[in-house]
């Protein structure tokens, strides 16, 4: 793990990918932190959010879990910031 903070993720938010989009943010993020699932267990343990590494591997995998679940996660990995953007005139 780094101590520096990353960019924060920007993904467009087209209609077509919005239930997606959660999972790609929380991926991303993980990503920029050099983070795995198990890391991810432990920080949201450390939270108080009880998860197996399997239940977080099957809901990335299904790519759809509650709002809740998608902050927790990002507290406990340290993001406080994704700019979306919303969609423009072309999308």
């Amino acid at each position: 793990m780094t101590n520096e903070t990353p960019a924060p993720t920007r993904l467009p938010l087209h209609p077509r990918s919005r239930r997606t989009e959660p999972k790609l943010i929380l991926k991303s993020e993980l990503k920029r932190r050099d983070l795995t699932y198990a890391d991810l267990v432990r920080l949201l343990a450390a939270n108080g959010v009880n998860e197996t590494e399997a239940n977080i591997r099957n809901k990335m995998s299904r790519g759809s879990f509650t709002a809740a679940f998608f902050l927790q996660c990002l507290l406990a990995i340290g993001c406080t910031y994704v700019q979306i953007e919303a969609p423009g005139p072309r999308d």
